[in-house]
């Protein structure tokens, strides 16, 4: 009981920067400022969270550099999708482009936030991590797929048969206290989709985005979604193992 509470801070904590978003969500749907959006409010709040994230030590400047790629990354395909029609900002916002305000790169932020502070709280280490260019090869498969399925045929089932068999013998071992415990990657993976899955209905309740369905009136995010947020933590997770291993060697990653 005690290492499952003591599991319980460590996930908290390793939240933090998500929970800010959260927050200024929630703040932004009860507080207005004359001739400040909405959208625009909640950027300031997250503007702020990450710099006192720095100050505070909370990440450190490594995980910050990880986290301004998966901003880039995450803006990339929130434009794209926005023009596709998949969900839409319909608040107007200074800080909106091409439809997409850019406080939306935070969310994408805020994932790999908590992967990089979970590896450092939980000191991960990963066992029987396929070569990297298989890794690799797959992790830009699937980011493509989002953006090619609109065109072509959709290979994300295709792509997660791949995954079963790339990372068939991958192991994550994670400490909580002095106690190890081991998990299937692939099970981590599907574990972090879900609970992100649970965070996108509290955000898209709170208005942070909406899909075609929840225009009228909010309804719960498609399960269906599970499966994308799946594939999207494979792609963050890829890329932040890819980058500590070269930067640490085999010393996490073996």
């Amino acid at each position: 009981m005690k290492n499952f509470i003591h599991f319980g801070y460590l996930q908290a904590i390793s939240c933090i920067f998500p929970v800010i978003i959260f927050g200024a969500l929630a703040l932004s749907k009860i507080v207005s400022i004359p001739y400040l959006p909405r959208y625009d409010f909640i950027l300031i709040i997250c503007i702020v969270g990450q710099i006192f994230m720095l100050i505070s030590k909370l990440e450190t400047w490594d995980e910050f550099k990880v986290i301004c790629l998966f901003h880039v990354i995450g803006l990339a395909l929130e434009l794209f999708k926005t023009y596709m029609g998949s969900w839409s900002y319909p608040e107007n916002a200074y800080s909106k482009i091409g439809g997409v305000p850019l406080y939306s790169g935070f969310m994408y932020a805020s994932v790999a936030s908590y992967i990089c502070q979970a590896w450092r709280r939980f000191d991960l280490h990963i066992y029987h991590w396929p070569p990297s260019i298989s890794a690799t090869i797959i992790g830009a498969l699937i980011y493509f797929n989002f953006f090619t399925h609109h065109y072509f045929f959709d290979i994300r089932w295709f792509l997660k048969a791949l995954l079963l068999i790339v990372f068939f013998r991958t192991v994550v071992s994670f400490r909580v206290k002095e106690k190890v415990y081991k998990m299937p990657i692939v099970l981590s993976f599907l574990l972090i989709g879900f609970f992100i899955w649970i965070a996108e209905n509290i955000t898209t309740f709170l208005g942070a985005w909406q899909y075609p369905n929840q225009e009228q009136v909010w309804s719960i995010v498609h399960i269906g979604k599970i499966s994308s947020w799946f594939l999207l933590v494979i792609i963050s997770i890829i890329i932040v193992v890819q980058l500590k291993k070269a930067k640490n060697g085999s010393a996490l990653v073996r």
